[in-house]
């Protein structure tokens, strides 16, 4: 991290104001080297930025930022320029003749985490609130960045390593005055553990719903209305309707929120057996995005009497809805077939109809209970992220082992006490970051 880092911190294109921001040991030089005028630390000053030659760019204003009292822990700094294109490429241009270099995605969050500012969750947290579309995650990338998963992650390691000096006293010092069966006091502790992150474990989908937004897949045999009733839900004309049987054969996606909750939703393919290569492929496309899904809305034509309601019967689970539609229309026996095998298999059932909106609003109401009982709870999950939820599936395989090993003796115990802690560590980072955090790191934007 010898080398001075820059990058422009708002978005390209033309826009009112441009920050560009600097870090590194090289920044008060550079500084010292365009900007007219001494500067104050943490005190905006409004300057003039000057070329090699002593040309205007720009008047700018202007943060200086001394480390370790910075963002990344270094000498830092913002240059507040006018946002014109012109001005950012001459200011960045005076920059790498001044031997800074562009930053890569997400280096000024790296280098934070690397000189102990933030931990890795609260380094992901950062991503995710630049990316937060809606409330929910909004709060949830602003709990983890106040270090609410790492305050628990570490919670359950220190408790893990107290668990391990019990069992390495009893190891290294057989013979002196301590007190009696030290490891059969580790097993309560270890089995509370165990329940902990089998209870975290158990509503991880939580917290990646709520960052990766909550899956609804529209799904049914063709012609069914499943296009029309999924651009009433997103309120644009997103996938193309026409009367011909198999229109969309491809998984469309879009997304709306829902009690200030993300969701995608996605149109699929009607499922049918076809010789067609393209619609076979779309009903492959269909079938495992609706496996994927947290909710499958199975549209069914009720007015139809063909048999059709049956082709997509195989997707569905219990919680999921039947969507009656055409209820418009006379009804015949598909939506019969269709509603008595939803009862049996636990599915809500309403009627409706997308030509007419009718029973538009019940569903509407009807989703957003399933999304907020699916996604609201009175505590901050413990996994945001599948790697947390690898971490912790690892720690708790750990200490199961440890469970077993305590009945042959304290040494292979210890030992899987020490992998558990290691698993648990890896999320904030604090043992063997290096391997993961270009993949951490890598969808990042550039500036952050």
């Amino acid at each position: 991290m010898n080398e001075t880092i820059f990058a422009l911190a708002t978005a390209p294109g033309r826009a009112a104001v441009a920050v560009i921001r600097l870090s590194g040991p090289g920044t008060r030089a550079a500084l010292e080297a365009m900007v007219d005028g001494a500067l104050k630390p943490r005190l905006a000053g409004l300057r003039t930025v000057r070329g090699a030659d002593g040309a205007t760019l720009d008047q700018a204003l202007v943060l200086w930022f001394p480390g370790p009292a910075s963002y990344t822990g270094e000498d830092a700094a913002e240059l507040h320029l006018h946002g014109g294109r012109a001005v950012v490429e001459a200011v960045s241009e005076r920059l790498c003749n001044l031997d800074l270099r562009p930053a890569e995605p997400g280096e000024f969050t790296r280098r934070a985490f690397q000189n102990g500012k933030l931990d890795l969750a609260q380094a992901e947290a950062v991503a995710d609130l630049v990316d937060a579309e809606s409330e929910a995650q909004r709060r949830q990338a602003l709990d983890q960045l106040g270090g609410a998963l790492g305050r628990r992650y570490e919670a359950w390691r220190i408790e893990l390593i107290e668990c391990l000096a019990l069992l390495e006293a009893e190891i290294d010092f057989p013979d002196e005055d301590l007190p009696d069966a030290l490891a059969s006091r580790v097993a309560p502790r270890a089995q509370s553990l165990i329940d902990q992150l089998d209870q975290a474990l158990a509503e991880a989908a939580r917290g990646e719903r709520v960052r990766d937004g909550y899956r609804i897949a529209v799904i049914g045999a063709p012609n069914a209305g499943k296009s029309s009733l999924f651009n009433r839900l997103v309120r644009r004309e997103a996938a193309i309707v026409t009367p011909i049987p198999g229109t969309t054969r491809d998984v469309i996606e879009a997304t709306f929120h829902v009690a200030g909750f993300q969701c995608v939703i996605a149109d699929t393919a009607g499922v049918r057996v076809s010789e067609d290569v393209v619609e076979a492929e779309g009903v492959r496309r269909a079938r495992a995005w609706a496996d994927d899904s947290a909710l499958r809305l199975w549209v069914v034509d009720a007015s139809g009497s063909e048999g059709g309601w049956s082709e997509a019967a195989d997707l569905v689970r219990a919680g999921d809805l039947l969507l009656l539609n055409k209820a418009d229309l006379q009804a015949g026996a598909d939506g019969t077939g269709a509603e008595a095998h939803a009862r049996g298999a636990g599915l809500g059932v309403l009627r409706l109809s997308a030509a007419t909106e009718a029973g538009l609003e019940v569903l509407a109401e009807t989703l957003e209970r399933r999304v907020v009982a699916d996604l609201s709870g009175a505590d901050f999950p413990s996994v945001t992220r599948e790697r947390h939820r690898m971490r912790l599936t690892e720690a708790r395989d750990h200490l199961a082992r440890a469970m077993d090993a305590l009945r042959l003796g304290p040494e292979l115990a210890a030992e899987d006490f020490r992998l558990a802690a290691r698993s648990l560590g890896r999320v904030s980072g604090r043992i063997d970051a290096e391997d993961v955090l270009d993949v951490v790191f890598a969808s990042f934007c550039i500036g952050k």
